[in-house]
C-alpha cells in the first residue's frame, strides 16, 4: 500500500522551521493594547491635522466673538451719528465710520453673533430633519422610500437661494432671525436626507442589525440605536461642510434686502449698504466681506478636516 502522507518525486516543499522565518512576528497581534473604534481613530487623525487645528482655532475665536462682543467693543452698533459720516480710523474707532456714521468695528463684531447664529441654527434644523427622513426612507424601504424619495427629488429640484427669495418675498412683512433660519432649513435638508439615506442602507443589513434582531430588538429600536450611529460619519461631514454655505446664504439675502430687518447687525446688510459707495470708500465694503470670508472659509477647513478623518478614501494626504 502507497503511503499518501508521503510526497511523491518532484512534489517535496521545503518547509522552514519557525524559528527561521520572521512571519511569526508580523503576524503576532498585541492583545495588551487598548481596544479602539472610528471615532478614536479620526480624533488621533485630527489632532495632527494641521488643516483641522488651524480651523479650530479659528472657530473657537469665532464663537467666543459671538458669544461675548463685548469683550471686544464697547461702543454699541447701532448708535450712529451723521457728524462721524465716512470718517476714518481713529482711537476706539480702529475701522472709522460707515456713511450713517456707525461705527464699523463694532458692527462687525456684534454681526458675527447674528451670521454664526443663523448658521447653526439652520445646520441643526437640517441635519435633524434630513437625518430623520433619510433613516426613514433607507430603513424601511418600499413604498415608504419611494414617497419619500420622490419628495426628495421635488425639493432637490429647486435652487435653495431661488426658493428663499421667492418665500422670503412672500413674508416681508414678517421681521425676525428665525424666518431666515426656516426658510434656509426648508430647502438644505434634503442633501443631508440622501446622505443619511445612503448610509442606512449600508448599515441596516450589516451583521450587527441582524443579530440585534435575533435578540429580540425591534425595527425602531434597531434603527436608533444601532444604525443610526453607525451612519453619523457622512452627516457629520455634510453637515460641518455646510455649515458655511448657509453663513453665505444670509448674507446673500440681507445684501438683497429680504433676508433679516434692517435693525439687525449683520454683515450681509453692511456689505449691502456699502455698495453704493464702493468706488470713493471700498473700505467700508471691506472688512464685514472679510470678517465674513475668514468665518465661511475656517468652516470649510473645519469640514474638509473631518472629511479626511471620517472617510480614508477622501484623504488628501
Amino acid at each position: 500500500m502507497t503511503d499518501i502522507t508521503k510526497p511523491l518525486p518532484g512534489q517535496e516543499r521545503y518547509v522552514a522551521p519557525l524559528d527561521e522565518t520572521p512571519l511569526r512576528a508580523v503576524d503576532n497581534v498585541d492583545e495588551t493594547a487598548p481596544a479602539t473604534s472610528m471615532w478614536a481613530d479620526a480624533w488621533r487623525t485630527l489632532r495632527k491635522n494641521p488643516l483641522f487645528i488651524i480651523s479650530g482655532i479659528l472657530i473657537l475665536f469665532i464663537v467666543f466673538v459671538a458669544l461675548f462682543p463685548g469683550v471686544f467693543t464697547k461702543n454699541d452698533p447701532n448708535y450712529c451719528n451723521l457728524d462721524n459720516y465716512l470718517d476714518g480710523s481713529r482711537p476706539g474707532h480702529p475701522f472709522g465710520f460707515d456713511a450713517q456714521g456707525c461705527d464699523i468695528y463694532s458692527r462687525v463684531v456684534y454681526g458675527t453673533r447674528t451670521s454664526l447664529s443663523v448658521g447653526i441654527l439652520t445646520t441643526v434644523i437640517v441635519v435633524a430633519v434630513g437625518t430623520l427622513i433619510g433613516a426613514i426612507a433607507g430603513f424601511f424601504g418600499g413604498w415608504v422610500d419611494a414617497v419619500l424619495s420622490r419628495i426628495v427629488d421635488i425639493f432637490m429640484a429647486i435652487p435653495m437661494l431661488l426658493g428663499a427669495i421667492v418665500v422670503l418675498q412672500m413674508f416681508r412683512t414678517v421681521t425676525s432671525l428665525w424666518k431666515v433660519v426656516l426658510v434656509l432649513a426648508l430647502f438644505g435638508w434634503v442633501s443631508t436626507a440622501r446622505i443619511a439615506r445612503g448610509a442606512v442602507l449600508s448599515s441596516k443589513n450589516l451583521e450587527f442589525n441582524t443579530a440585534s434582531t435575533a435578540l429580540g430588538s425591534t425595527p425602531m429600536r434597531n434603527l436608533f440605536r444601532h444604525i443610526l450611529p453607525n451612519s453619523l460619519a457622512p452627516i457629520i461631514v455634510i453637515a460641518t461642510t455646510s455649515l458655511g454655505s448657509y453663513i453665505v446664504s444670509e448674507a446673500t439675502l440681507s445684501f438683497l434686502g429680504i433676508g433679516l430687518p434692517s435693525t439687525t447687525v449683520s454683515w450681509g446688510g453692511d456689505i449691502s449698504n456699502a455698495q453704493s459707495i464702493l468706488r470713493t470708500n471700498p473700505m467700508v465694503l471691506f472688512y464685514p466681506s472679510v470678517a465674513l470670508a475668514i468665518t465661511v472659509l475656517a468652516f470649510i477647513m473645519m469640514g474638509d478636516a473631518v472629511k479626511d478623518a471620517l472617510d480614508p478614501k477622501s484623504r488628501t494626504a
